[in-house]
């Protein structure tokens, strides 16, 4: 049996995917988590073979929570997206995910899938793997990046200045120029393009 944790933050989907997963013969779902913190410490709870996780979720978004299952864990992460931007799949295949699929998959097709990669297959959906090769490389420098990945999980500049060790006024300049780069009107909007284009 293949051993299934599912993590999604819409209740109608995950449930879905649960029921749909569960008529399987081969597949067992030991249990749902609706974002990507719960994720965590289901998988932790349960140590399933394959964690299914959405990449789109509040706070730790599906990349954030495979690093963790994946570092603390045996489980194999398969990521779904009703977003399926080049720029996530690069971030998820360099966190450890050995599965990348659109949530139009059909549920057989998904089974099929989850098969595969517990079998030690590495599966990402044609159509992404062939945008992340023409996806541009991010213009933000590694402080700007990190004032943006700061920026997204809701901290205010102060206290994105005392996390990264500098200045106010340094950490508003770096803000400044990343927002410039992306054609942001604010440093929200400009995290929010960065995290859609995998780049924080």
């Amino acid at each position: 049996m293949i051993r299934l944790v599912i993590a999604d933050d819409e209740q109608l989907i995950r449930g879905a995917l649960a029921a749909l997963l569960a008529l399987e013969p081969d597949i067992d779902v030991l249990g749902e988590a609706q974002d990507g913190a719960s994720a965590v410490s289901t998988a932790l709870t349960h140590r399933p073979d394959i964690a299914l996780l959405d990449l789109e979720m509040p706070g730790m978004d599906g990349v954030d929570a495979a690093r963790e299952i994946i570092a603390q864990t045996d489980a194999v992460v398969v990521i779904v997206t009703r977003h399926a931007r080049p720029g996530a799949l690069r971030r998820a295949l360099s966190a450890g995910v050995r599965g990348f699929v659109p949530k139009s998959t059909p549920a057989g097709e998904l089974a099929d899938i989850i098969r595969r990669v517990a079998a030690g297959e590495r599966y990402v959906d044609a159509s992404l793997a062939a945008a992340a090769l023409t996806e541009d490389e991010s213009p933000l420098t590694p402080r700007e990046t990190d004032v943006l990945r700061l920026t997204d999980q809701g901290l205010p500049l102060k206290h994105i200045a005392r996390e990264l060790g500098l200045a106010s006024g340094t950490v508003r300049n770096h803000a400044s120029s990343a927002i410039i780069k992306l054609h942001a009107d604010d440093r929200q909007t400009a995290a929010r393009i960065a995290r859609e284009r995998g780049w924080i």
